[in-house]
Formats: structure tokens, sequence, C-alpha cells
């Protein structure tokens, strides 16, 4: 889960860099949170594909997962 506050300030931020003005009858916390629900959505979608694609389609290649983690291991 996201943080929000973290998520507030980005929002924010960015919506002030873009020059977006948002209507009046939509709070800025209440369009902040509706995007960090979004992110969060595609965030688990995207968590989701990489775990398929890292255990390649449930065949998992257990050589280059032992790779992947001895190159973590070194840095």
């Amino acid at each position: 889960m996201l943080d929000r506050d973290i998520v507030q300030e980005f929002f924010e931020s960015e919506i002030a860099c873009s020059g977006l003005e948002t209507p009046p009858d939509i709070e800025m916390s209440c369009l902040a949170d509706t995007f960090a629900d979004y992110v969060e959505n595609d965030y688990y979608e995207w968590l989701k594909d990489n775990f398929k694609s890292f255990f390649n389609h449930n065949d998992p290649d257990w050589d280059w997962i032992r790779t992947q983690i001895s190159s973590r291991q070194r840095t």
C-alpha cells in the first residue's frame, strides 16, 4: 500500500507544475486519494505480471534465478 501523504505531496506538486486546473467541485485530497487507488491497482497488476515472468509462467528456471540472487548479493 502506498503512503498516502507522499502520494498527496507528489500529486499536488505535479498538478501545480503541469498547470492543470482542477474543477472546484473536486477536492484535491479526494482526487489524490483516487489517484493513489488507481496507481495501487496498476502496481498490483504489474507485480502479478512480473511474478509470472520471473517464474517463467510456473516453469521456473532455477539456474537463472540463482544467477539473479547471486548478482544481487554482490552489490
